[in-house]
């Protein structure tokens, strides 16, 4: 187990502290949507934006140390200050609600949409994801202990967007919802045979074994995931049907009637979109059908967005990039003979799972420090999963089910399940 973070630089630039503390308070005062009240270390208490209106915040700054990251990396200050403990908020969530709509309002002005257009021809090489790149990335994330993913993941150790299909059901019910949608849009059957590229801890392939009687081949590149999926699949009697392998999805090289992906393609950067989609064509047999779900930024903001690294690509995912669907449809375009049939943004879910992940977090605040992790890292788990949230209720952030095929695939089922929205 590894609970390593990434060393928080220290709060240079002195020289610039106070110019900072300037320049924040010039753009706070630009806000249009929310109200925001800033609470200095000198005990001033600043208001900004439309009183009484909501999202509504109160951040307290604690050191002036905030102003300082803030002038030496901008991208990167706000999230290094939150961790080292520079400032808090009284609803976390709230306070990025009310940053990133005054933020998109703002990029709608003329001259920053003139800097945004600029900034679209900036040169960047994004890094290659080979395979070692790959796996030490995913070690950074996922093999940080699975006893603090059992913290506050439900039963079935699902870690991506539930479907929640009734306001009362519970976070356990949203994520079997989530595999039943995922199991009727590949149209599952007992005589397939599904190739899962990142199967994380086995709950989708131990659902479509035992709901579908379906055979799944699950792979994963983390050593922590892959062993407890396979003591799992062995705990329910599955292992006749679920095989779960410790590979990278280049290296496969059998056929499979279908393939299911969720939320592993954030992963892999842009310059491995085709590789990934030249991959799932070259597995997946005749008549076949695939289901990738994925975390997916805005087309107008992605090219700006991956030109540029952020806090939590540079402390919580490393090597990420949340793919855009242009950017998807463009690669797998170049690379395959695969098509879209179906695409649902099922978005909005994420932010009722993510609240739900967070207050399990945060109720076993005590029971994480038991398991050896530091308040640093408790208070960047906090920061990731309330901006999150914060992103998906905005809809800043998409989640898409794209289901994918073949032309002229007669397989498919002329009367699809009307419970599956396409």
């Amino acid at each position: 187990m590894s609970t390593a973070l990434r060393t928080v630089p220290a709060p240079r630039a002195y020289g610039l502290g106070l110019i900072a503390e300037r320049l924040v308070s010039r753009i706070l005062a630009g806000i249009t949507v929310g109200e925001l009240e800033l609470r200095l270390p000198s005990g001033e208490r600043r208001s900004f934006g439309v009183p009484g209106s909501n999202p509504s915040a109160a951040v307290t700054v604690t050191s002036s140390d905030l102003f300082r990251r803030l002038a030496r990396r901008p991208r990167l200050g706000l999230g290094e200050g939150y961790v080292a403990g520079d400032w808090h908020a009284d609803d976390l969530v709230a306070f990025f609600e009310l940053l990133i709509r005054n933020v998109e309002a703002a990029r709608r002005r003329p001259s920053l949409a003139r800097l945004a257009a600029i900034e679209r021809h900036r040169p960047h090489l994004p890094p290659h994801q080979g395979f070692r790149r790959a796996q030490r990335n995913s070690h950074y994330h996922y093999d940080i202990g699975n006893d603090l993913y059992r913290l506050f993941l439900d039963e079935s150790l699902t870690y991506s967007c539930a479907y929640f299909e009734r306001p009362e059901e519970t976070l356990e019910q949203a994520q079997q919802n989530k595999y039943r949608r995922i199991c009727d849009k590949l149209e599952l059957e007992p005589d397939d045979h599904v190739l899962e590229i990142g199967c994380g801890w086995g709950g989708f392939a131990l659902h479509a074994a035992r709901e579908r009687g379906a055979r799944v081949t699950g792979l994963t590149i983390s050593k922590g995931q892959h062993d407890l999926a396979r003591e799992r699949v062995a705990a329910a009697g599955l292992e006749s049907l679920v095989e779960i392998r410790l590979a990278d999805y280049r290296a496969v090289q059998s056929r499979f009637t279908k393939i299911a992906s969720i939320e592993m393609l954030e992963a892999i950067g842009h310059a491995e979109y085709p590789t990934f989609f030249a991959v799932c064509d070259r597995l997946l047999a005749p008549g076949g059908i695939a289901c990738i779900q994925t975390i997916s930024i805005p087309d107008q903001r992605y090219e700006r967005y991956r030109r540029h690294t952020d806090w939590m690509r540079e402390y919580v995912f490393p090597g990420s990039l949340l793919p855009s669907l242009t950017a998807l449809s463009n690669a797998m375009t170049r690379s395959s003979e695969l098509v879209v049939h179906g695409l649902e943004d099922i978005g909005i879910h994420y932010a009722r799972t993510l609240r739900t992940w967070r207050e399990r977090f945060c109720e076993n605040a005590e029971a994480v420090r038991e398991l050896g992790y530091d308040s640093r890292f408790e208070r960047s788990w906090e920061l990731y999963l309330a901006y999150c949230e914060a992103a998906f209720a905005t809809r800043s952030l998409r989640n898409l089910q794209l289901v994918l095929t073949r032309p002229f695939n007669d397989r498919l089922n002329r009367h699809p399940s009307p419970r599956v929205t396409f």
